[in-house]
């Protein structure tokens, strides 16, 4: 392709509305432009660059026996009723109606449509596993997009969804497909983590994430120094660490006044003593109905995936303030422990207490005296107050031991999410009845997984991971151009434009994707553009150059080298062999 000819819009300064590095890039090279609030046109640069990762996702797919499909985009509200979610799904769900008032939705993902396809069309067990996915636009209504491609309303996704007869067949299926994930990140050049992972409303007893390293990132990825253990903050473990604390030397309950002081950071510093010496009262109801009383340690913060999942609740809400004072007796910021499970249980029959595992470690507690204006210090876990039950229920901290191997310490580090895979079992298939017969003859639920990669999203990350000052810095398997050949001062000598468009025409017949920039611009302005386009290898061609019968290669994160004209061709093929970010 010709530079004159290419639709290439790029901008010298960035955008306003653009808040990272990869939204500002993205415009400025010319790849996307907004149309609306968290939704983009893709322009040629940029859909180059969207293939390119379509085309490694689709053929690892097929590797694996996966079968594509196009689903549709608008699904009837019938579906998403039968599988439970039409409701539970949220706002996100931009729901719509047509002429005759039935109501659909955008679709945000595809459990319902597929699954409702399988189980009209597969009967046997003959035909399982099956293995179908698409690569395709999604829609969800984001409160707050931001971030570009990161956090769109509408992008392009990978979602892939296997059925199998047995979970033992599921498990192994899981397995083949994160290796695959594996060979898709690896061949895009992304620096990534598998993480374990919340399922969130996808539903499922499982999941891992894929992670892509980036300081940018949102997400934070807890790992072990010691072993292979990763997962997302929410979904990271802490175990019962520490030991158990005494009542021996420790005197009685003590109320003390601490008019005006809420939180824990203020009475520890009133008391001056530390934090982790604090049990916190927190209060929700869980599915809406049923009290829960929540001890933590002082230091700590609630994971609310993880008291979630210990309650076995589809939905966690703090209480009100005049529901907190009612079941404690005390304003906000004065409740305690103590006497809670019973005041608790007379309030509510089905109200439980629940204790993170580091609260029975507090010794010679602290917390608040269940009346205003006071709280009470001495207090023991196992004397003055306990829990109906205890789980792992707090935010992992760095510095943790790891729960897997007790040797290494928890680390973290921040990504950016580009997929997804569950373990769905039988959550969509009893829902939508997708039955099979066994060899005897009996109906049986199909297992599933559910897999997803968000392949619109893995073009800003690549450059939120890979950047300077000048511009993206592209991995080769991405890049929209392999090759730039920059004729400078192209109008003052013919022999420029010759020399430069028989390297074009060489690299091209070699079967490379080549952009020969033949416009009539400085050559700051197309070193610029080259810089900020991110292309893998320059191949530069001047007066100076042509001098000493020599071109100029230069990779785009390296020095330039000259080379002899006559090979210039053949040099950058293999320089370009060699490129790696």
């Amino acid at each position: 392709m010709r530079f004159s000819r290419a639709f290439i819009p790029t901008l010298r300064d960035d955008p306003a509305e653009a808040d990272t590095i990869s939204h500002k890039l993205l415009l400025r090279g010319g790849f996307i432009r907004r149309v609306a609030s968290g939704i983009y046109e893709w322009l040629p640069l940029g859909l180059r660059v969207l293939k390119k990762v379509e085309g490694i996702v689709r053929e690892e797919m097929n590797a694996i026996a996966g079968q594509e499909v196009l689903l549709p985009v608008v699904q009837p509200k019938e579906l998403w009723e039968q599988s439970g979610r039409w409701q539970k799904y949220g706002k996100e769900l931009l729901r719509i109606k047509d002429r005759k008032d039935a109501e659909f939705c955008l679709s945000p993902t595809a459990e319902e449509v597929i699954t409702t396809l399988v189980a009209r069309n597969v009967r046997s067990w003959r035909s399982l596993p099956l293995m179908l996915y698409q690569i395709g636009t999604k829609f969800r209504d984001e409160i707050r997009p931001r971030f570009g491609l990161l956090r769109g309303r509408e992008f392009i996704m990978k979602d892939a969804y296997s059925f199998h007869a047995d979970e033992a067949d599921a498990e192994r299926y899981y397995d083949e497909i994160k290796g695959a994930y594996c060979k898709v990140f690896d061949r895009l050049g992304l620096k990534y983590r598998a993480v374990e992972a919340e399922t969130g409303p996808i539903g499922g007893s499982f999941s891992h994430e894929f992670m892509v390293l980036a300081e940018t990132g949102e997400d934070l990825i807890v790992y072990c120094t010691g072993c292979d253990y990763a997962a997302n903050l929410e979904r990271a473990e802490c175990g019962e660490n520490g030991v158990q604390s005494s009542t021996s030397d420790v005197p009685g309950p003590e109320d003390f006044a601490t008019p005006g002081l809420y939180s824990v950071e203020d009475v520890a510093k009133f008391l001056k003593t530390e934090k982790n010496r604090f049990v916190k009262t927190l209060f929700y109801w869980a599915d809406a109905k049923k009290p829960v009383v929540c001890l933590l340690r002082g230091d700590h913060e609630l994971n609310e995936a993880k008291l979630r999942r210990a309650l076995k609740a589809g939905d966690l809400k703090r209480m009100e303030e005049a529901e907190y004072e009612k079941l404690c007796g005390a304003p906000v910021g004065f409740a305690g422990p103590q006497g809670l499970s019973a005041r608790a249980k007379k309030t509510n029959a089905e109200a439980v207490v629940i204790g993170d595992h580091a609260v029975k470690t507090v010794t010679d507690g602290v917390s608040g005296a269940n009346k205003k204006d006071f709280h009470t210090q001495h207090l023991q876990y196992g004397r003055d107050f306990d829990a109906d039950l205890f789980a792992d229920l707090r935010l992992a901290m760095e510095g943790d031991a790891c729960p897997r191997c007790g040797k290494g310490n928890l680390a973290f580090l921040r990504g950016i999410e580009v997929g997804h895979v569950f373990k769905l079992g039988t959550k969509y298939s009893v829902a939508l009845e997708a039955n099979y017969l066994d060899p005897q003859g009996k109906a049986k639920p199909m297992i599933m997984g559910c897999y997803g990669i968000g392949v619109s999203r893995i073009v800003a990350t690549a450059v939120e991971q890979s950047s300077d000052k000048d511009g993206i810095i592209w991995p080769r398997t991405m890049a929209p151009y392999q090759i730039i050949v920059t004729a400078i001062d192209i109008t003052k000598d013919e022999r420029i434009r010759k020399e430069a468009e028989s390297i074009y025409e060489g690299l091209k017949a070699a079967g490379l994707e080549v952009l020969l920039d033949d416009r009539d611009e400085q050559a700051g302005v197309k070193f610029k553009d080259a810089d900020l386009l991110g292309i893998p290898l320059g191949v530069r061609v001047s007066s100076r150059t042509l001098k000493d019968n020599q071109a100029e290669l230069k990779l785009r994160n390296g020095a330039p080298k000259r080379v002899p004209l006559a090979e210039a061709a053949a040099q950058a093929q293999s320089e370009l062999a060699n490129y790696r970010l």
